[in-house]
């Protein structure tokens, strides 16, 4: 977005000023794009501490640092910054009061270059935190960014990355957003970065082989969602209480060739929600190492698909802990070496392999089904007494869920690492309170 400059009628400038009330606020502010202006090319600009005004407009490689104490604030429209250039740096800057509109993609900062570099912001009160466009060899590093106070489905995205390449966006605190998603874009690194109270916390569309590691979500509606996203690694990460009505901790979409390891998922409506995946004929998805814990369904299929391994995975204390829609087996794939809390077998030889496979049939799983709406009183005596009478004398055949051949006994580590994820989860609970004062 270049700047432009055109001589209107008095009157077209009187109503414009109406139109743009929120633009008085900075009315009386100094100028930051004056000091922008006056910066030579990849000279470095380090304002004295106060409050400037936005927006502001980088068409050439400077660094800005702002450890003064430096706040730009955009007085309620458009973006914050625009950044329309390469190599530039951003850092130490508190930017707040973007516009609202989602169609123009009012930001704290707008992105349009490569080799860019934002880090150890505050944006806030932005209805998009960084929007970046075609970008590549950019990094989003230890930014504290939230939206707008708007209902969530109308805030804007922590970061947003469209047609973005060889990008890092790295530990970063995003709060209050709706989603932090990445479109159309490849070989990207989401690392370390926290989200809480938002929707999705990480969502990919038509995204491939990027890297998602060592990230902590907790308290939004869906913790990551990939779709139609092949070869992309999830490693690592934490998510938890994504509780509502459709949460999920990790769901899939038509996306082939994953790597779903070491993450753990608690507290969660679906841990895993597995839809058509993989898509691709052929193509495996590895899950190993994960932990996947007192959810309301461990694993739910919504269908019955092939081509998922599961091996060495901690399956504990799920209310439910595989879930199949329309009556079918999630046997066809893999299951191989995993804990599960509920197995009832033996190890007689000290191996940590069960004796005897472990087993989990459909009894009256069926009802709640079939109506869904009397999942309410799963877990209650009635349902349970039912379940247990189904086990003892079934009714009918009973449909083989999954087989693992060779269940793991208990890990040593298993209560270490719940104990771990829960000290996680708790400094997340301290930093959500916060982020509200």
């Amino acid at each position: 977005m270049l700047r432009k400059t055109t001589k209107l009628p008095l009157e077209l400038l009187v109503l414009g000023i109406l139109i743009s009330l929120p633009s008085l606020v900075t009315a009386g502010l100094p100028s930051f794009q004056e000091l922008v202006d006056a910066t030579e090319e990849n000279g470095t600009l380090s304002p004295p501490a106060g409050t400037y005004a936005g927006p502001v407009y980088i068409e050439r490689p400077i660094t800005i640092d702002g450890i003064a104490g430096v706040t730009i604030d955009a007085g309620g429209e458009g973006s914050v910054i625009y950044l329309e250039t390469d190599g530039a740096t951003l850092k130490n800057l508190r930017l707040i009061n973007s516009g609202r509109s989602h169609n123009d993609l009012d930001s704290g900062v707008q992105v349009r270059g490569n080799f860019n570099v934002i880090r150890d912001c505050e944006i806030l009160d932005c209805l998009f935190g960084v929007d970046l466009q075609q970008c590549e060899f950019c990094i989003v590093k230890r930014n504290k960014i939230n939206s707008k106070d708007n209902d969530l489905g109308q805030r804007g995205d922590s970061v947003r990355l469209w047609y973005s390449f060889n990008n890092k966006i790295l530990e970063n605190d995003c709060f209050d957003t709706r989603d932090m998603v990445v479109w159309y874009s490849s070989d990207n690194i989401i690392s370390g970065n926290k989200g809480r109270n938002s929707r999705y916390s990480l969502h990919f569309m038509y995204s491939k082989y990027n890297l998602v590691e060592s990230n902590s979500y907790f308290n939004n509606a869906v913790g990551i969602f990939l779709m139609y996203s092949d070869g992309i690694v999830v490693r690592n990460n934490t998510i938890a209480h994504a509780a509502g009505p459709t949460g999920i901790g990790i769901g899939f979409k038509e996306t082939s060739e994953l790597i779903i390891d070491g993450n753990t998922i608690m507290y969660c409506a679906s841990g895993l929600y597995i839809d058509v995946s993989p898509y691709q004929p052929d193509t495996i998805n590895h899950f190993e190492k994960n932990v996947i814990a007192y959810n309301g369904i461990g694993i739910r299929f919504l269908n019955d698909w092939t081509g998922n391994w599961f091996i060495d995975n901690q399956i504990i204390d799920n209310l439910t802990q595989i879930f199949v829609g329309g009556g079918m087996t999630a046997n066809r794939n893999v299951w191989e070496g995993n804990f599960w809390s509920d197995y009832t077998g033996f190890d007689l030889d000290g191996d940590n392999v069960g004796d005897t496979p472990h087993e989990i049939f459909a009894y009256a799983d069926r009802i709640w089904r079939d109506s869904p709406y009397s999942q309410f009183f799963k877990g209650s005596p009635l349902l349970e007494s039912i379940d247990f009478l189904e086990r003892l004398v079934p009714f009918s055949e009973p449909d083989l869920l999954i087989r693992d051949k060779a269940p793991k006994m208990r890990k040593e580590e298993t209560k270490t690492i719940l104990e771990t994820e829960k000290k996680t989860i708790l400094d997340m609970l301290s930093s959500s309170e916060d982020g509200k004062n």
